[in-house]
């Protein structure tokens, strides 16, 4: 080894060695970092869940004492309001908004992506340019034609105006244009129709794709607010967004049942993506919106 390079492995080190202590060091600033940021997201939820154990005169002079905290507003919040009815009516309508906007979804991305018809991407381009379209835009024509129907203040004005979601036709054609076109030749050589295709094959398939749309749909029913208050009069009809703004007022907000009742209705959205982010994950990635 000449002169030179002793010189600049004295410098550096051995390979091992750097090798070894750059990647510590960058994993433990990452590490640091991810923390730092875990805290500053998690810090909201901490003082929502503070807030919703203290008593109401607490919170107002924000002189917090552990030794205050009780559940005393867990059980308050449901005999001020009919929280339990706000909370079947969420329940009740994400649920089964979830269930047929996945089913209608799924059968039309079933189509532009597995079936060959004349025209069929120039549909496509026309049904996804409707994405640009606001909610704002169609709420009072979707307002009118409820009232016609009669269904004002009802479950299907609630549900049947979103079980029709572009995006996630567009999610789950981008999933099943990833299936291999075998796999239909093959069934269609057993026999087994386009229907039989749909059921027994594609959608056993699409396990990740269709975790990723139930969490995003039952989110986005469950924190709707505009077209329930629009759609709705009666307390028996109030979804949990609604029945939370009644806990604020133009002078006085009950910060102790308001905090309580996020915490209440923070619970599904939880379990739900606690259950499917391993799939929710596989879903964003598949499905070509992960950055690949």
């Amino acid at each position: 080894m000449t002169t030179t390079a002793k010189l600049r492995t004295a410098e550096l080190g051995t390979p091992g060695q750097a090798r070894g202590q750059l990647p510590a060091l960058a994993r433990l600033a990452l590490h640091l970092l991810l923390i730092a940021g875990s805290l500053l997201v998690l810090l909201p939820f901490l003082v929502m869940l503070l807030v919703s154990l203290m008593p109401k005169e607490v919170i107002l002079t924000r002189a917090f004492d552990w030794q205050l905290a009780s559940l005393n507003n867990y059980f308050e919040i449901f005999e001020v309001v009919p929280f339990g009815r706000y909370y079947w009516n969420s329940l009740f309508v994400a649920s089964a908004t979830t269930l047929i906007q996945i089913l209608t979804a799924s059968l039309a991305a079933f189509a532009f992506a597995r079936l060959r018809f004349r025209g069929r991407d120039a549909l496509f381009l026309v049904y996804l340019a409707t994405l640009m379209i606001p909610f704002q835009v169609t709420m009072i024509p979707n307002f009118i034609l409820i009232r016609y129907l009669r269904w004002y203040d009802t479950y299907q004005a609630l549900i049947l105006p979103s079980a029709f979601s572009v995006f996630s036709t567009f999610l789950m054609r981008q999933y099943f244009m990833s299936v291999p076109l075998d796999l239909d030749e093959a069934a269609r050589m057993d026999g087994a129709g386009s229907w039989r295709i749909w059921a027994q094959i594609i959608m056993p398939l699409a396990g990740p794709v269709l975790a990723t749309l139930a969490i995003f749909n039952f989110q986005a029913s469950w924190n709707d607010f505009l077209w329930p208050l629009v759609i709705t009069n009666s307390q028996s009809m109030r979804t949990i967004p609604i029945g939370l703004s009644s806990f604020q007022g133009q002078f006085n907000t009950e910060w102790h049942l308001l905090m309580t009742g996020a915490v209440i209705a923070l619970l599904p959205i939880l379990i739900i993506y606690i259950i499917g982010q391993n799939w929710f994950v596989r879903g964003i990635a598949f499905s070509g919106l992960g950055g690949r």
